[in-house]
Parts: structure tokens; C-alpha cells; sequence
């Protein structure tokens, strides 16, 4: 978009045939008009600069991203290109196609920025637009707008995009209301809720959904810098196109932040893909997966029908497919999915360098492989399932649900070394639980070791605790009805998300709660396996003093607390949490539907009681424990009961022999 720098009838024309020239893709020839502009000593120097960088940007196939970037900072920082004379003109207040240099310069860093996925760099370089996004024009306002919600989304901060959403529509009238089921005949509400412990399947796919979706809703371009103080009627119909093409982005983006907020709105399909993935969204957020499966497969035949399919939009269908396929336990099938997402992915990812910004920012590798990481772990695969972590861990590093799902692969893979060590002897099983396996192997070393667990855990604890301390807490819907005049008032950037563990979505305080219980019982049976008991003991107690604790994790810290005393020979202590009496007040259902061989309230006794018998050996009372150990039949510890009770029986014969 070039504009009029001076009143003169030359500088107009070459300033409407460089812009004719730039719209008809002749870069070289543009490029020429804009160099007759400034060899003429045009005073707008800053806007030249800007132009000219954009232009070279189109004329190498929009892949020089880092060149413009560091061209764009230069502008932003008011330097003189070498050779340029004069001053830098920063305040520059040229109206209509995106008002000063600066202010597009801004604006295009940001672009730049998201598509290279640093959502956080670029939320800061928007800032001072959208500080004033009243005093832009409407249509670089709308520009704005919409990058500044794609980003909201894009970091998952749900409540402030919706927010953000009343302000555009209200303030600023930007948008239209989105159709509702109560003025419209039509109804029908994809990405996917995160929810952690038992919905862990579900966790790590949670963005992806609404990545992908967003992508298609919505994809942010380069703007060009305006040139002039006029409004040449040349310069009208692309200035129009633009902000057309603003709201369109604007309204699909409105939709999308609706149905992620769970708001009821009706989705008019179009026959484009974009609503169409929106209303299987809509299905799967209301957990109709069949529903959700069969829009995409529609979506994926009717492109395939029209020639339309993409590399991008055959990675959004396979991803959510798994994801769906996740959420109703198909491993297997959902693990096959993710692969195939990863195969149509890698065709977006082969040669980033040289992609374009659109090709860059389709590229999803780290969020499918953080969901196929998920099917390995539920199909007992931990050394894939590690691999796959190690992907996303470099960009998410501040989510603690992926460093305890890294921690989760770990601890399996070790458990699975030890089952088949129990395979080849009994001996070997002892050995390996009293040594350190993995003792040559150093814990900052990213492989599945019990080492490295430990740091995975340390790294979870600390994020949750540090994001519990921080969480916001919702008003009550009574509440938000009372507050709703003076939260009309309130500033959109005042609302708050818990979005903790991106790229899944908000998490509440119970799933950040389960997700503080798992982490300290993990931390607990690993510093057990390495030997780190008084780390094991302190895990233990502060799991059982965790709020809406399960019960199975209260039976695991009564386990973990006990065997700790007990290997810090502290056996009466470790009496108090090996007590039985307080198994028969867990829940069987919460103990039979967990991935574990404790499927019962019977089973859970009888190893409670078995390591009370042990505690009572080492306190030399042998009698206790042989009575305690007469009374376990199940089969879960029937081999450990029987060594122990030889045990006691050679220590009962050679206490009478003594005697």
C-alpha cells in the first residue's frame, strides 16, 4: 500500500505506478520508481526505507524473513540507512494505509515474529499498536486486531482473547455479534479441553486442535507502509480489499474464540474448510468424537474432491483425528494418526530456511510429536515416548505437565528393565533394586534413566508450585453477574488464564492440584529407587497433605512415607502410615479403574499389610509378623509373603535355639 508523499503531480504518478507495479508482481520495476522517488529528495524517507524493504522481501519469494526483520528493527529504532542523508523522521503521522512507517514496521515485526512461532516476542512488539488501536485507522486497526487475537489464541489466553473480542465488538465495533442458537434455527458447536491426571490423554493434544484451526481461520500478511497525506482514488480499492479481508479474519477468529470458551454460537457452513473444522470442533469440545471424526473425514473429502488438499490442512486432519482417537483410548489407531501428521508435516519442515513466513508458521512438529508422545506412554512404549518429548520440552520448557510426562517414560522404561530382569532371576531383581542402574550415567544426560527422571521431577515441582501460588481464581457466575457493569469498564488486558502448560490448554485448580499429587508420589518412588530416602520420606508427606488427593495417591503415600522410614530404620515410625485400618476407607472404584495392578480394595490390604509385616520383622517382633503375614492370599504378594515368612521362621528357630 504506497501513498502520495508530495503535492506534485510526477511524485503521484511514479507513487501509483510503483504501487500498480507492486500489486501486478513487477518487483524489479517498482523497486526502480521507488528509487526515482528518493534520488528526487523525498523528505518521507523512513517510509522509502520501509517500502523498499517489503518489496525485496516479495521479490525473493518471501522467504528473506530475517533480512526484513533486521531492516524493520532498524526502522523501529530510528537508524539512518548507510549512505541515506538527514535525519530520521520518527513522529511521522501519515494517515490512511497504516498510518507512520514506525507504526507498520510494528506491525510486520510482529507478523514476522508469529509466524516464526515466538508468540511472546511478538504479543511485545504489538503492544504499543494496540495500546492505541482507537487512534489507528479502521483498517489498520482491524490489521491489528486480528494478529493481536490470533496471538491471544495462540497462547491459549482464552479469557483475555474473549475479552479482547467484547472490546473489538463494543469499543470499536470492528466486529458484528457472532449468530447465536437463540436468533438462529441452525445449531451445532473442536480443540481440545486439557485435563490432567486422568484425562492425561487429552493433555498434551489440547492446542493442536485449536492451532490448526486458528491457522485456518486466519493467516496474518506483510503490510506495506502509506506514502502520502491524500487519498489518491487509485489506492481505495486495495485499501478496502485489505480491510475486507480483515474482518473476514476477524469474524472467523471471533468464531473460534467463542466455541474454545465453550459459548454457545451456531457455525453457518459456508463449504469452506475453515467452518467446517470449526463445527467439529464445536462436536468435540461437547464430546461428540463420532461427530467430530465425521466432519473431518467430510472436510478431507471434499478438498480431496476439489484438488484443495494441502500439506497444511492433511496435518490438521490427521492430528485431530488422533487426538479424537486419544480421547476414546484408541492408542494405537491414534498413535498412527500422529505419525502420519508428523509425515505430512515434515513435507511443510523439510527446508525452514527457505520457506516462506505462511509455510513456517504451518509447521506443527513440536505439538504432534508432544501428542504422539502421549500414545506411547498409554501403549507402554517409554523409549519412543521419550524421544518424542524431547521435541517440544526445547520450546515448552515451562510446562511442567511435559516434564512429568518425560519423567512418567523414564520410570517406565526402568520398571520394564526390571520386569525383565525378574524374568531371568529373582537375585537380579534384588541386586537391581538395592544399585543404582543407571549410577554411570549423568542426570543432566537426556536419556530415560532414573537420574534423569529426578531432574524432570524437580523441574515439574517447581513450576507447579510456582504456578499454583500464582493461579486466578474465576468469579462465580453470581459473582460475574454482579460485576458484570464494572467488568464492562475493566481493561481487556486486566483478565487473567491459567495457561500453564502450553501448548494444552487452561488448566484448573483441580487438574493443577492432580497434577501436584502425581508429580510428588513420582518424586517419592524415584528417590526410593535411587536411594535418596529422606527426598522419598519429604515426597511422601507433602503428597498426603495435597488437597483433593485420590485415593490411590493416599495409598501410595502411605507406601512411599513407610518404606522410606523403614530404610532409614525408623520401623516405628514407618507403623504409623503402614497401619491397615485406613485402607478400608479408599474408594474401590477410584482403585480399580486406575492403569495399575492394584484393581481392588483386597489387593491394596494385602500389600499394606505385607510391608507392615516387614516393619515388624525388623522390630524383631516375629510373632506379629508371621500372624500378619498368615492372613495374605492374594497373589499380588504371595511370592514376597512366602520369602518372608522363611525368613521369620529361621529367625523364631534360632531365637529358640538360643534359648
Amino acid at each position: 500500500m504506497f501513498r502520495k508523499l508530495l503535492s506534485d503531480d510526477e511524485n503521484y504518478n511514479l507513487l501509483c505506478q510503483a504501487h500498480e507495479q507492486f500489486n501486478n508482481r513487477e518487483y524489479d520495476r517498482c523497486l526502480e520508481l521507488l528509487q526515482q522517488l528518493e534520488t528526487k529528495g523525498e523528505s518521507s524517507g523512513l517510509i522509502l526505507r520501509h517500502n523498499r524493504a517489503v518489496v525485496k522481501y516479495y521479490k525473493g519469494g518471501c522467504k528473506q524473513h530475517q533480512q526484513l526483520l533486521q531492516e524493520l528493527e532498524q526502522l523501529s529504532d530510528g537508524k539512518t540507512a548507510p549512505g541515506a542523508s538527514g535525519v530520521p523522521v520518527v513522529g511521522l503521522s501519515l494517515k490512511h494505509a497504516g498510518g507512520s512507517a514506525i507504526t507498520v514496521a510494528r506491525y510486520n515485526k510482529a507478523v514476522i515474529y508469529y509466524h516464526r512461532h515466538m508468540y511472546g516476542t511478538a504479543l511485545e512488539r504489538l503492544a504499543p499498536l494496540v495500546s492505541r488501536l482507537e487512534a489507528l485507522e479502521k483498517h489498520m486497526a482491524a490489521l491489528v486486531a486480528t494478529l493481536q487475537l490470533q496471538l491471544l489464541l495462540a497462547t491459549n489466553q482464552l479469557n483475555r482473547a474473549e475479552a479482547f473480542l467484547d472490546y473489538l465488538q463494543y469499543k470499536l465495533n470492528l466486529v458484528a455479534s457472532a449468530p447465536s442458537p437463540n436468533n438462529s434455527t441452525n445449531t451445532n458447536p473442536n480443540t481440545n479441553p486439557d485435563e490432567a491426571a486422568s484425562g492425561a490423554t487429552a493433555a498434551a493434544a489440547a492446542a493442536v486442535a485449536a492451532a490448526a484451526a486458528a491457522a485456518a481461520a486466519a493467516t496474518s500478511t506483510l503490510a506495506a507502509a502509506a506514502t502520502s497525506t491524500t487519498t489518491p482514488s487509485v489506492l481505495d480499492a486495495t485499501v478496502a480489499r485489505v480491510a475486507g479481508e480483515s474482518g473476514g479474519h476477524l469474524q472467523l477468529l471471533q468464531l473460534l474464540t467463542l466455541v474454545l470458551n465453550r459459548k454457545p454460537v451456531v457455525i453457518i457452513e459456508d463449504g469452506t474448510p475453515q467452518s467446517a473444522e470449526l463445527r467439529a470442533l464445536q462436536y468435540y469440545i461437547m464430546k461428540d468424537f463420532q461427530m467430530a471424526a465425521k466432519q473431518l473425514m467430510r472436510i478431507n473429502s471434499d478438498c480431496t474432491q476439489a484438488g484443495t488438499v494441502t500439506p497444511q490442512l492433511s496435518t490438521c486432519i490427521a492430528n485431530n483425528m488422533g487426538v479424537i482417537h486419544l480421547r476414546v483410548r484408541h492408542y494405537a489407531i491414534a498413535a498412527k494418526f500422529f505419525q502420519n501428521a508428523l509425515r505430512f508435516d515434515q513435507q511443510l519442515a523439510d527446508n525452514l530456511r527457505q520457506s516462506s513466513l505462511q509455510t513456517m508458521s504451518s509447521a506443527r512438529s513440536c505439538e504432534i510429536m508432544y501428542n504422539l508422545g502421549i500414545a506411547m506412554l498409554h501403549l507402554r512404549r517409554p523409549k519412543e515416548a521419550f524421544q518424542c518429548f524431547l521435541v517440544p520440552i526445547k520450546q515448552y520448557h515451562s510446562n511442567p505437565r511435559l516434564w512429568f510426562r518425560m519423567a512418567e517414560s523414564c520410570i517406565m522404561e526402568h520398571e520394564t528393565k526390571l520386569r525383565g530382569e525378574e524374568r531371568q532371576s529373582l537375585e537380579g531383581v534384588m541386586n537391581s533394586s538395592v544399585s543404582k542402574p543407571y549410577a554411570a550415567q549423568s542426570s543432566a544426560v537426556p536419556e530415560p534413566t532414573l537420574e534423569f527422571a529426578a531432574l524432570c521431577l524437580r523441574s515439574a515441582l517447581t513450576l507447579a508450585l510456582q504456578y499454583r501460588a500464582s493461579f486466578h481464581m474465576a468469579a462465580s457466575p453470581e459473582e460475574a453477574l454482579e460485576q458484570k457493569d464494572a467488568a464492562a469498564q475493566q481493561l481487556w488486558s486486566q483478565q487473567q488464564d491459567n495457561n500453564f502448560c502450553n501448548p494444552s490448554k487452561p488448566v484448573s485448580l483441580e487438574s493443577l492440584e492432580n497434577m501436584l499429587a502425581a508429580i510428588y508420589a513420582a518424586h517419592s518412588f524415584v528417590s526410593l529407587r535411587l536411594g535418596d530416602h529422606v527426598t522419598a520420606l519429604e515426597m511422601a508427606r507433602h503428597l498426603l497433605q495435597s488437597e483433593r488427593l485420590s485415593d490411590a495417591h493416599k495409598l501410595l503415600g502411605h507406601m512411599y512415607a513407610g518404606e522410606a522410614l523403614i530404610m532409614m530404620d525408623k520401623a516405628t515410625e514407618a507403623r504409623e502410615y503402614l497401619e491397615p485400618t485406613f485402607v478400608s476407607t479408599l474408594n474401590a472404584l477410584d482403585l480399580e479403574t486406575r492403569d495399575w495392578q492394584l484393581k481392588s480394595l483386597d489387593a491394596a490390604q494385602n500389600v499394606v499389610r505385607y510391608n507392615l509385616a516387614v516393619a515388624l520383622a525388623l522390630q524383631n517382633d516375629f510373632q506379629a509378623a508371621k500372624n500378619l503375614l498368615a492372613t495374605l492370599s492374594h497373589p499380588i504378594v504371595s511370592s514376597k509373603a512366602l520369602i518372608l515368612h522363611r525368613y521369620v521362621e529361621l529367625k523364631m528357630s534360632a531365637a529358640s535355639a538360643l534359648n
